[in-house]
């Protein structure tokens, strides 16, 4: 993890509990004498996840409607540190006092990119997605919390075929753009990598079992698939970015399988645009950060 994530640490029960009540029914001693929780167990994770908002992001409540995407906050802050750091380095703003403004595309019903950006750093957080029912909740999200929708703005897109165009304004500028993609090409696929997944953390091995698991800890198809999966996804964000390279900063993705980063190295040449990757180690896996910038101030 990024040395700056606050999630470095081995997770605080006491604390934890003291945020969030509801987790208590899930923590365990294991028998290494650890407190820990059933992670195939999605009610738990929720429960875990809610109480790291509630304690380090200082969130007065936190819900998801049934069936979305629930955040794992670790990982998602080593994305944003890493985001930070990228602009620390290439942005002319005092690190200590920079209050940056940030583009989250597809926020999801989660609103975890915005809460752990505006919470954590101070930034100024726009949210977009093209699903109503998750900018619905991303919003009632941002309302819960007092003073938090002075730093979170949720937009959506009604246009499935764009990206940043309906969502930037007129003359509107970001430092920073950021992007979880999907990453499966169908519905079929996302539901086996999640049985993939919950086979190698789930100690009962029930075929039935983890199906019925899939559909509570799956998401919908926005958040986990889309036509060409991740690598077509990418692709269109590099194009589209193009337009709008006088509007941000700093264009940046996640990009979970290595495999694509070479057909993105391509295009993003193609474009004349600078670009760098950031390998982000997270416990036993790794992800990488796509970077690309058309401004000659912000070379990377």
């Amino acid at each position: 993890m990024h040395l700056k994530n606050p999630h470095r640490n081995p997770y605080n029960f006491e604390l934890l509990l003291q945020a969030n009540k509801e987790l208590e029914a899930f923590v365990f001693t294991n028998e290494h004498e650890i407190q820990t929780i059933d992670f195939a167990n999605p009610k738990g994770v929720f429960q875990l996840n809610k109480a790291l908002l509630l304690q380090h992001y200082k969130l007065d409540h936190y819900e998801l409607p049934m069936g979305y995407l629930c955040p794992a906050v670790p990982g998602r802050a080593d994305y944003l540190c890493h985001v930070k750091t990228l602009l620390e380095n290439h942005l002319e703003k005092p690190s200590d006092t920079a209050s940056y403004k940030v583009l989250d595309i597809g926020v999801g019903a989660n609103c975890i990119y915005p809460i752990i950006g505006a919470q954590l750093f101070n930034w100024q957080m726009v949210g977009a997605d093209i699903n109503t029912d998750a900018v619905d909740s991303a919003k009632k999200i941002v309302a819960a919390t007092r003073g938090l929708d002075s730093k979170i703005e949720i937009r959506h897109q009604s246009n499935n075929a764009n990206i940043f165009t309906g969502i930037i304004k007129t003359q509107e500028y970001f430092d920073v753009s950021i992007c979880n993609p999907p990453f499966h090409t169908s519905e079929i696929e996302a539901n086996k990598g999640t049985m993939r997944k919950l086979a190698n953390i789930s100690k009962d091995k029930d075929f039935a079992f983890r199906q019925e698991l899939v559909q509570n800890f799956g998401g919908k198809a926005n958040e986990l698939w889309c036509n060409g999966g991740e690598a077509l996804f990418i692709k269109r964000m590099i194009k589209q970015s193009i337009q709008h390279k006088n509007n941000v900063g700093v264009f940046t993705t996640l990009v979970s399988n290595k495999g694509n980063l070479k057909k993105l190295y391509k295009q993003l040449d193609k474009a004349k645009a600078s670009h760098k990757t950031v390998v982000m180690h997270i416990g036993n896996k790794n992800s990488r950060m796509l970077a690309w910038s058309f401004n000659t101030k912000h070379l990377l």
